[in-house]
């Protein structure tokens, strides 16, 4: 039995009166999960033909994604170097609260500079600290130097772009909103779809949720305004599980600005991993004593501190001070920017932050592949519950995940439109 779908009005057939086309697999977002997936997607069903599209809900292309507004990096285990996969789990399950899959958590980490090392053949370019040698620094929960970057704080922005580029001869459609994913009694069948020309049916044997988080939902978030947990809502329309949704990470420090609305300029952790400290009004450490590691404890635990200092002063935010840092402009390009148009000069004064709706930890219930418990229908990125993150992300896996997980994701959707055929 086909799914019910908002009063679409069977004709002669059994064929709705609206707009149908066909494809092999959809990609739902394109975001860095997204578009890694669709390049999978087709460079997987490229050789049998396979048609494959992705769904953007906004019109525009700059600024659409959270992907694009991520700053610190790409964690990521290098070889040759002092660091370890066994390590970067340990942090992660650490930083997760008890609540991560161990056996997810390693595969994901441990595919990490095979999915990098492809993102780099796609056109990104990351920041050296010496010709052919990555520059890295350190975030919140991380026990070793292990964040790649882009641009100083603008990974996402150069991720994106690269991205963009590769998949520019894709059928990337922009103004296109998913309403339902369309499934019979054993398997998805298509996506109703809303753009320009009305309501329509994308007939497909596999669709790849890759709609980003909901941080919209809040008042004060750093997600862009397209984050508004429509995968989440596809996917239980769709009667899948999902899980560990309760766990939403908030960023400890979102530039304060009481006179700002919509999205809030993102402050890095990097700056912390760089020698800046958390103070409040009084000058005093916001973190000591708190956690051994400080202000470099994982994210949930800096901002638990940072909360409970501003109820017991009543201060409106505390402050990062950043004077230290030598610099500055050049190596943090992106949040001198945001600071200086908020009137803020980190070099002289500390800037001041607040907690900030960041990050979804949980989402569909997929395992370490994207794959749900319906057949065809994958889900990759924030939108989807790996088990990588557990209650709380670790700084700088969440671009990791996008990039290890989208692409298995494309290429079992790939995979899995070959098996059954195009609907």
């Amino acid at each position: 039995m086909t799914t019910p779908v908002l009063g679409l009005r069977p004709v002669a057939g059994g064929v709705s009166e609206f707009w149908q086309q066909r494809a092999d697999v959809v990609v739902i977002g394109t975001g860095v999960a997204g578009l890694v997936a669709a390049l999978a997607a087709h460079r997987r069903g490229k050789r049998v033909g396979q048609r494959v599209i992705v769904l953007s809900k906004p019109s525009d292309r700059e600024g659409a994604t959270a992907t694009y507004y991520a700053q610190g990096g790409i964690a990521v285990v290098l070889p040759d170097s002092d660091d370890s996969v066994d390590a970067h789990v340990a942090d992660t399950v650490a930083a997760g609260g008890g609540l991560c899959d161990p056996d997810a958590v390693r595969s994901i980490v441990a595919a990490g500079h095979s999915a990098v090392a492809d993102l780099v053949a796609d056109g990104a370019r990351f920041d050296e600290a010496a010709p052919a040698r990555w520059a890295l620094t350190r975030e919140g929960g991380h026990t070793r130097r292990r964040i790649i970057h882009a641009g100083g704080d603008a990974t996402g922005a150069e991720v994106q772009r690269a991205l963009d580029v590769a998949t520019a001869a894709l059928d990337i459609r922009r103004n296109h909103t998913a309403l339902r994913i369309l499934h019979d009694d054993t398997a998805v069948t298509g996506v109703l779809v809303r753009n320009e020309d009305g309501l329509g049916i994308l007939h497909a044997p596999s669709v790849i949720l890759a709609t980003g988080g909901l941080g919209q939902l809040y008042s004060a978030t750093t997600n862009p305004a397209g984050s508004t947990g429509d995968g989440i809502a596809l996917a239980l329309w769709a009667g899948m599980a999902v899980r560990d949704i309760e766990f939403i990470q908030f960023h400890p420090t979102m530039l304060y600005d009481p006179n700002a609305r919509g999205r809030r300029p993102l402050i890095t952790e990097a700056l912390r991993g760089e020698g800046a400290v958390l103070v409040d009004s009084q000058g005093s450490s916001v973190t000591d004593g708190v956690h051994p590691m400080g202000d470099l404890a994982p994210r949930d635990v800096v901002a638990a501190a940072i909360h409970a200092r501003l109820a017991a002063t009543g201060d409106d935010c505390v402050f990062l001070d950043a004077r230290r840092i030598a610099e500055f402009g050049r190596r943090f390009p992106t949040v001198a920017a945001a600071c200086a148009a908020a009137g803020v000069d980190p070099t002289r004064q500390p800037i001041p932050v607040v907690p900030g709706a960041h990050y979804s930890c949980g989402g569909v219930t997929t395992d370490a592949y994207g794959r749900t418990d319906l057949p065809g229908l994958f889900a990759a990125g924030e939108v989807a519950r790996t088990g990588l993150h557990g209650a709380n992300r670790l700084a700088s896996n969440s671009l990791l995940e996008g990039l290890v997980v989208g692409r298995r994701a494309g290429a079992a959707a790939a995979d899995h439109a070959t098996q059954v055929g195009s609907v």
